[in-house]
């Protein structure tokens, strides 16, 4: 049986060798027939650390590693953007008008 491939970015690298990657996905509502975004989180492995918060990653499903953890993390994918930027807050001081 194939194994599952999943595109999504990480929220969180917190624990060790664990990064949790929020894959969305849009569906038609079945009355409404307006689209709706739905997420879920995924926890995977990550052996080496690499991913940080905002990184888009692909996700494969594996054997179980730990109770919640049975996805590994492939790579990132060749299309992805690089890493998403918050957006900037202003510095006191700056644009200031005396």
């Amino acid at each position: 049986m194939p194994r599952r491939v999943l595109h999504g970015i990480v929220v969180s690298n917190i624990c060790e060798k664990t990064v949790t990657v929020r894959v969305e996905r849009r569906i038609k509502h079945p009355i409404y027939k307006k689209y709706i975004t739905l997420s879920k989180k995924y926890i995977a492995h990550d052996e080496h650390n690499t991913y940080n918060p905002g990184d888009a990653v692909r996700i494969e499903e594996s054997r179980p590693i730990s109770k919640r953890k049975s996805w590994v993390v492939l790579d990132a994918p060749s299309d992805a953007t690089d890493r998403v930027k918050p957006a900037a807050r202003p510095v006191e001081g700056e644009g200031d008008v005396v």
